[in-house]
């Protein structure tokens, strides 16, 4: 049987990691889709060689082969680990790990190889990504704030973003690209369909307009202007139409994957952001 298990990650990586999660196949292959998230990803299949999943626009396909278990890190927008590019060059592509830190894969391949438990492995992976933290550079605090201020809940217009930071238009959009991948409209439009998806995975109930409820109420309360608005992004971002990507239900996925430690940053965010009475 597939199974999918995610959980936060070490305290050391909370900044700059969003989750971190295990993928095992049963007897047959596994269709994973994986959407845009704002972030990349490293997926470690143990035994085999590491993947760099770069910032993606649009759904990837992937077939996991069977008997086959990946580790995995999924890391927030704007806070990549250290790479020999910027992610403008890495959009919507996956690159093989060693491609990008050359030697150093090797041991990390080993180690895992070597782990009794895929529980074990991730921790591997965990360890040599904070080792690595602590020797690279900061991530870019200005697109941090940009990040932070492009949530779904803030409603806040890209030039006007680019002021409160003391930028230019041009420069957010360029700091973005390096750090993120993709220009900060786009940003926006991805963490607006997140910020969607960790209301329907809390299986939130809808505050929009009077007798909106359920998608609909949902999609308002994320800041789309309406249920077509909705479907029309999801089928660009994922390839499905709502009702297919959630399974008919908007308390689960069609995946049936549970994925409340990735929502939970979201979730946290929309708390903070809500008027108080």
């Amino acid at each position: 049987m597939e199974s999918y298990v995610e959980r936060l990650p070490q305290p050391g990586l909370a900044r700059v990691v969003r989750t971190v999660w295990i993928l095992r196949t049963g007897e047959t292959p596994y269709v994973q889709r994986n959407l845009p998230t704002g972030g990349v990803e490293i997926h470690l299949p143990v035994g085999g060689s590491p993947q760099l999943v770069g910032p993606l626009t649009g759904p990837e396909i992937e077939i996991v082969p069977p008997r086959t278990t990946i580790v995995g890190v999924r890391f927030r927008p704007g806070t990549p680990p250290s790479l020999p590019t910027t992610l403008d060059d890495l959009v919507d592509q996956r690159v093989d790990l060693a491609d990008l830190w050359a030697a150093e894969v090797d041991g990390l391949v080993d180690r895992t190889a070597g782990s009794r438990t895929p529980e074990r492995a991730l921790e591997v992976l965990e360890a040599h990504l904070l080792g690595r933290l602590r020797r690279a550079a900061g991530p870019d605090p200005l697109v941090g704030a940009a990040v932070d201020a492009l949530m779904p809940w803030r409603r806040v217009g890209i030039t006007s973003l680019a002021a409160d930071l003391a930028l230019s238009s041009s420069q957010l959009r360029r700091r973005c690209l390096h750090s993120v991948g993709v220009g900060p409209k786009v940003l926006q439009r991805t963490l607006r369909f997140q910020g969607f998806l960790a209301l329907a995975q809390a299986g939130t109930v809808a505050t929009g307009r009077r007798g909106r409820d359920g998608t609909a109420g949902l999609a308002i309360d994320t800041g789309y202007a309406d249920q077509a608005h909705l479907s029309r992004e999801c089928l660009q971002l994922t390839g499905l139409t709502p009702r297919l990507l959630l399974g008919g239900s908007i308390d689960r996925y069609a995946c049936g994957h549970e994925h409340s430690a990735s929502y939970r940053p979201f979730l946290a965010a929309r708390r903070r952001a809500a008027p108080r009475g």
